[in-house]
């Protein structure tokens, strides 16, 4: 929340100021004319002090040369920020800084705003139109044409997905859409566990089975398990395998009838494997594009453990245990109090709060080819990470022109630094006292990098400040689970803000708050491009014209726009089959 300063404190400040003057005006006269006497009566005093200093400082030196300096740690940070220790380990690294006139520039505008006591406008939708649209893909349409449906089932379909809770999340929904397209009955789908993720948490660990089965009965038959005669199949043997390798990306309707329906008809069921982003946008029909949007914006439903801990997470980053909005209800159910306590907080607002997520993972700083003022140990550690964990790319890198970093930047392929993160915020009138709240923990280059962004806003948290480690246990060692919390902490933020609009959490959660916020959750997107160009101009730009500059970017890409062909429901839901518009 951007807190207030006393009223009075700019006018305290000058006239303490002004009394100083004054008392020294005082004394100066008579304070030289005894100077000299006092020199002269304690010279043989002054020698021995000074020696006496003399010896305590070498002393100090001494003591300094046999300790470790690095045993003495900042608590200006959070306490979960460094990466694992085989790569960008940030202790005894200096700290990484590409734009220090700008941050310098950035931190005296921020002490300004705060003794004006300026709010942002960015807390706050910048479009009316967005109040305009409400959710209504769970409305009710008609049932004959469904019962008949329902009736003639052509099969079953085993759905085994894989990624992270975000890529699964999806491929549930769009299982749900192919299996309405086959007139088949899904089985609640599985997820493969990942070399990546390490999670084994399936479905039922994350969702509420029997809410998503009720949910979506009048639509599509779901059963929790395959009839025994078939879960002894051999599927790949009777052609009944599909993996990824045989559908496009983002296959049509027509694919699916053509290539899977008569597989089905034949066999009684097909198992997806590795299924994911395999279902387009456009052309569906309307039918099948409102069932995704219901389906992930009403029937997928995180059970009770995720929703506890997720209400517990919110109540400590706002201070305040209420619900205040859709977003809440939805994501935390029963777990989150529709009315203000009686306890302490009843006579306060809840802390506002920017819930960042920073796609600064040394995966995506590694693959990018990008520099990030690290130096040439940056480019040491990163090019081992590649070799290591991307030998097609290396393998690619030798057959290809090598595209410079410079180029890369220029047309937008860097991912932003935690420092262009926190230059937006200051650009866009967030005060240093804002809270932010970090999704996820793992940043390349730990607290080295991270120190620009917590000098000029040192209220970074994460959930593991928030919950204690009893409180996290249950989650530990699954990541899907764990990032289920982030999702709730982004979703419910006053405003969430997103440094890489390619990534899954990202497009998620901003499809959420579209749906559910009624023009009351921005979102803010910088383009990677628009910014790198602003950036390049860090050596003579003024500070007015930055922030004017920024401010005018992430206004553009916040306007109200419909969902244009081909673009994705899940990110995009403002569209006639997953929304109404009232005015």
């Amino acid at each position: 929340m951007v807190q207030g300063h006393d009223p009075n404190k700019l006018e305290l400040f000058n006239g303490f100021r002004s009394y100083n003057s004054m008392k020294s005006n005082s004394f100066k006269g008579g304070y030289i004319g005894k100077r000299h006497t006092w020199m002269r009566k304690h010279l043989s005093s002054i020698v021995v002090t000074v020696a006496l200093m003399g010896f305590l400082y070498l002393l100090d030196s001494f003591i300094s040369s046999v300790f470790e300096p690095s045993v003495i740690q900042s608590n200006s940070m959070p306490k979960n920020m460094i990466v694992p220790l085989e790569i960008g380990d940030s202790r005894g690294k200096d700290v990484v800084q590409m734009y220090d006139r700008l941050a310098s520039m950035a931190s005296s505008a921020l002490v300004e705003r705060e003794l004006k006591q300026d709010e942002s406008k960015f807390w706050k939708e910048s479009y009316r139109q967005a109040s305009e649209w409400s959710p209504c893909a769970d409305r009710k349409e008609s049932t004959s044409v469904r019962t008949e449906k329902l009736q003639s089932n052509t099969g079953y379909i085993l759905v085994s997905a894989n990624g992270g809770l975000n890529q699964q999340r999806v491929a549930v929904c769009n299982a749900v859409a192919v299996a309405s397209l086959l007139n088949a009955t899904l089985v609640i789908p599985r997820f493969l566990f990942s070399n990546v993720w390490k999670d084994p948490s399936q479905f039922g660990d994350i969702y509420q089975e029997e809410y998503f089965i009720k949910t979506l009965t009048n639509e599509v038959n779901i059963v929790k398990d395959l009839p025994p005669h078939l879960k002894s199949l051999d599927f790949k043997e009777i052609g009944s395998l599909i993996t990824d390798a045989d559908m496009s990306k983002e296959a049509t309707p027509t694919e699916y009838i053509e290539k899977v329906l008569p597989l089905l008809s034949k066999n009684g069921v097909v198992h997806f494997l590795g299924f994911g982003n395999r279902l387009g946008f456009d052309p569906l029909p309307s039918q099948l594009q409102r069932l995704r949007c219901k389906c992930n914006y009403h029937a997928l439903k995180f059970v009770h453990k995720i929703q506890e801990t997720g209400s517990l997470l919110i109540r400590r980053i706002r201070k305040y245990d209420g619900s205040r909005n859709k977003l809440d209800k939805q994501l935390l159910g029963k777990f989150i109090t529709g009315f203000r306590s009686n306890g302490p907080d009843i006579d306060r607002e809840p802390l506002k709060y920017i819930a960042l997520h920073l796609r600064f993972e040394v995966d995506m700083v590694a693959y990018s080819l990008c520099e990030f003022g690290g130096g040439q140990v940056e480019k040491t550690e990163l090019q081992a990470y590649r070799e290591v964990h991307f030998p097609l790319l290396m393998q690619r890198l030798k057959r290809t022109r090598a595209v410079s970093a410079e180029e890369l930047r220029r047309s937008g392929k860097c991912p932003l630094t935690p420092e262009e993160a926190a230059l937006v915020l200051a650009a866009l009138g967030f005060t240093s006292e804002t809270y932010i709240y970090l999704a996820g923990s793992q940043i390349y280059g730990g607290k080295s990098r991270m120190q620009p962004l917590t000098n000029l806003y040192p209220h970074v948290i994460t959930k593991e400040d928030l919950l204690s480690p009893t409180e996290l246990a249950p989650f530990k060692n699954f990541s899907s689970q764990l990032a289920a919390l982030d999702f709730i902490a982004c979703a419910t933020a006053d405003v969430f803000a997103i440094t890489d609009s390619g990534s899954q959490l990202s497009s998620l959660v901003s499809g959420f708050r579209t749906y559910y916020g009624r023009g009351h959750a921005p979102t803010l997107r910088p383009s990677k491009k628009r910014l790198a160009e602003i950036l390049s101009k860090n050596q003579t730009i003024d500070w007015k014209e930055f922030e004017a500059r920024v401010t005018k970017m992430i206004s553009g890409a916040q306007s109200v726009r419909l969902r244009g062909w081909g673009r994705s429901i899940y990110r995009q839901p403002r569209c006639p089959e997953c929304m109404c518009k009232f005015q």
